[in-house]
């Protein structure tokens, strides 16, 4: 018999992506759990996450309501779904072997990734979000680790931590670039125009010289890769000396 969820609902039997592996006949074809899961990242991209529906999935599927319901029970397996169907994208290379290549690799996907899908950053519990494509990406890191010497809670923070820096380094990259384009700024010189009354009152209290230097002779304001790169070393560089890997 199924569960109940917190919610009072019956939850279903089967996981979602037993579901997804062992798909049950139905009456559409064309619909699907990999035909949801594409059209809610479609509509994420070009609208937003807000977007996101049920009843605008429904309507861009050309189904009823009550139709993606028999496949999606409700939110939680709708961004399970979206957060699976991106997952694909921080695919890495079996030519990498070395857990520095492995590790740095998945860095710079994640940012391609959160930058290619800025709705990312809204996705509740992205961290979080248990799936194949997921789980993968997790073991591809953890295998890379191993039999390096460092024990298995050793090695899942290494993980994290890369995770954290480049989920949250692309997020605030992503945060600034809609910001300065709500503002009608296209550019790092159009921001820094845009924003000259407050940093020049502020620069002259006198009270941060240094960040005055840095505005003054900082040559790589507006290279975010070169940021971001940078940082994501500074973490690897960071772990091989912690554990002597």
């Amino acid at each position: 018999m199924a569960g109940q969820k917190k919610d009072g609902k019956a939850a279903p039997d089967k996981s979602l992506w037993e579901r997804l592996e062992r798909p049950v006949a139905a009456p559409r074809a064309s619909l699907s759990l990999e035909r949801i899961g594409a059209v809610a990242v479609e509509v994420a991209d070009t609208e937003g996450f807000a977007a996101v529906t049920m009843r605008r999935l429904a309507t861009e599927l050309g189904v009823a309501p009550m139709a993606a319901y028999r496949h999606v029970s409700g939110k939680d397996d709708l961004w399970a779904l979206m957060a699976e169907r991106v997952a694909a994208e921080q695919q890495i290379s079996e030519e990498l072997t070395s857990w520095r290549e492995v590790l740095r690799a998945f860095g710079l996907r994640t940012r391609d990734m959160m930058l290619r899908h800025p709705w990312l950053g809204e996705l509740p519990t992205v961290l979080f979000v248990l799936t194949p494509g997921r789980m993968a990406i997790a073991e591809r890191q953890l295998a890379a680790l191993d039999g390096l010497g460092l024990d298995e809670d050793a090695m899942m923070v290494a993980f994290r931590t890369v995770s954290a820096f480049a989920h949250g380094a692309a997020e605030s990259e992503v945060a600034l670039r809609d910001w300065t384009r709500s503002e009608g700024w296209s550019s790092g010189a159009e921001t820094r125009m845009g924003l000259a009354p407050q940093m020049t009152y502020l620069m002259e209290t006198g009270r941060y010289p240094t960040y005055k230097r840095y505005g003054q002779r900082a040559t790589r304001k507006d290279d975010a890769t070169w940021a971001f790169e940078t940082g994501l070393d500074c973490v690897l560089d960071g772990i091989a000396i912690r554990f002597g890997i």
